[in-house]
């Protein structure tokens, strides 16, 4: 894992090379306050200002001048508003400055430190011959605060991507066990597993996914308690599936090729809950991650067949593909029955989100109307925005079965994350406040600081809700 930490500094004066941002609006009145040679160079690089470009200037100092700014360069970079910087707006520079120390010069670096975190943040597990430069170094006044709460996002943004990143044969939900355990062993949480064939009688629907990979990938669900027993209860839920073939409704080759993000919900889940425990949320948590392998064998589940739920409710079986709505109904079902005060899951779950609102924007389903303003304002926030959807009570009649209480998924294919939500629901608890994330868990185009490959989508908004209504 990367040192975030070692990325930040607090400012005491030290020599470092200045950072001077403009933007398209200002940048013609800051090159008239340049020196000749300076305006001459930047018009020799044609830089004019545009966001995520930057240029190395000569440092032009004099006698007298303050020595902490002093270095071999300084840098002049583009950003889309240098008076409203987001966090990414120093991603650009954080991964491609050369090595040593930085400061900016004239411009707070509240609000940007994530992006410059992240951006010098790579999978590299595989990477046997990796040559690393020197980290590049960001030197902030008063920086304890907003480096804490920095480095907390990025570790666990850090370990999304790494988890989505990770080949299913090293990602199984074993290894998904394995984290979970080091997080409760690092925050004093208590950890509950139940494994294998002793699913069936009390979550028959993880067992009824799973059991295709029993002998290989035994399914399994996760349970991390953490917090004292007098604070308030929330649970969050991710669906774990570690690779989906489809089962019996093979998917594609093409369309198997990224089936090894398909835990990407649990990989959210249990960053969130790395965050309430880091930042000793004062709440009872209770973590519940359904992990399996949707595989094919002779044990594998078939489309027509009647799988039963924790929650009683039977369900036929309309496609083997649609099997995260199915272990996530088992884990909704059990942690509605502690009553918790609210209940937010997340799942890579419908291709139809994705043609709905592309990579970038997760699908958030939510009827209660306090916690989804509360969401979508938290994801403005902190630059990670959210979409909501209808939880359309209309389609119900979509999931209609003629021999089971409903179908797992409705044909025609209208309105498929919709359908998989409201599915979701006849499993969450009417009486509980429960958010759903249909997020996609990664990057297909990379941008500064977010490369191809695993992303978290949703997980600093729902953070950010959860600091906002339990931070003391």
């Amino acid at each position: 894992m990367t040192d975030f930490k070692a990325l930040i500094e607090a400012d005491t004066g030290q020599t470092a090379r200045s950072i001077q941002l403009v933007d398209a609006g200002n940048f013609e009145d800051w090159l008239k306050g340049q020196p000749d040679s300076i305006r001459s160079l930047v018009t020799a690089y044609q830089f004019v200002g545009k966001a995520d470009t930057y240029l190395l200037l000569p440092w032009v100092g004099s006698k007298g001048d303050d020595k902490s700014v002093a270095g071999d360069f300084s840098v002049v970079a583009g950003v889309l508003d240098h008076e409203k910087l987001d966090p990414w707006s120093l991603a650009k520079l954080g991964s491609s400055l050369p090595e040593g120390k930085y400061r900016l010069q004239d411009t707070s670096a509240k609000g940007t430190l994530f992006g410059w975190l992240m951006s010098q943040h790579e999978f590299d597990l595989y990477k046997e011959l990796l040559e690393r430069q020197g980290p590049s170094v960001l030197l902030v006044k008063d920086a304890i605060a907003q480096r804490d709460e920095a480095v907390r996002q990025a570790e666990a943004t850090a370990m999304v991507r790494d988890m989505v990143n990770t080949p299913a044969a090293d990602m199984g939900p074993d290894k998904i066990e394995n984290i979970v355990d080091k997080l409760s062993e690092k925050h004093g949480a208590e950890v509950k597993v139940t494994r294998g064939d002793t699913l069936e009688e009390h979550f028959p629907m993880i067992h009824g996914v799973g059991k295709a990979a029993m002998r290989a990938h035994a399914p399994r669900l996760i349970e991390l308690k953490w917090g004292k027993a007098d604070h308030p209860k929330i649970a969050i839920v991710g669906k774990g599936v570690t690779f989906d073939t489809g089962g019996l409704s093979m998917k594609s080759p093409a369309g198997m090729m990224l089936m090894k993000k398909d835990m990407g919900g649990a990989a959210h889940a249990i960053a969130l809950a790395r965050m309430v425990m880091e930042a000793k949320l004062p709440v009872r948590l209770h973590l519940l991650i359904p992990a399996v392998e949707n595989s094919v064998d002779g044990h594998a589940l078939r489309p027509g067949d009647i799988l039963h739920s924790r929650k009683g409710l039977t369900v036929e079986i309309t496609n083997t593909d649609a099997e995260g709505r199915l272990v996530l109904g088992d884990a909704l079902t059990l942690a509605g029955e502690a009553e918790p005060e609210l209940i937010i899951d997340f799942a890579t779950l419908t291709g139809a989100a994705r043609v709905a609102l592309g990579p970038d924007l997760p699908a958030m389903f939510c009827d209660d109307r306090e916690m989804a303003d509360g969401l979508l304002q938290a994801g403005a926030d902190e630059s990670d925005p959210l979409w909501q959807m209808p939880l359309w009570s209309g389609y119900d009649a979509m999931l209609n079965s003629t021999i089971a209480d409903c179908v797992n998924s409705a044909s025609g294919g209208f309105a498929g994350c919709i359908t998989a939500a409201l599915f979701l629901k006849k499993f969450a608890p009417d009486s509980v406040p429960w958010a759903h994330f249909d997020t996609f868990a990664w990057r297909p185009v990379a941008k500064p600081g977010r490369p191809i490959g695993g992303e978290a989508l949703g997980l600093r908004a729902s953070w950010r809700y959860l600091q906002g209504r339990y931070g003391q």
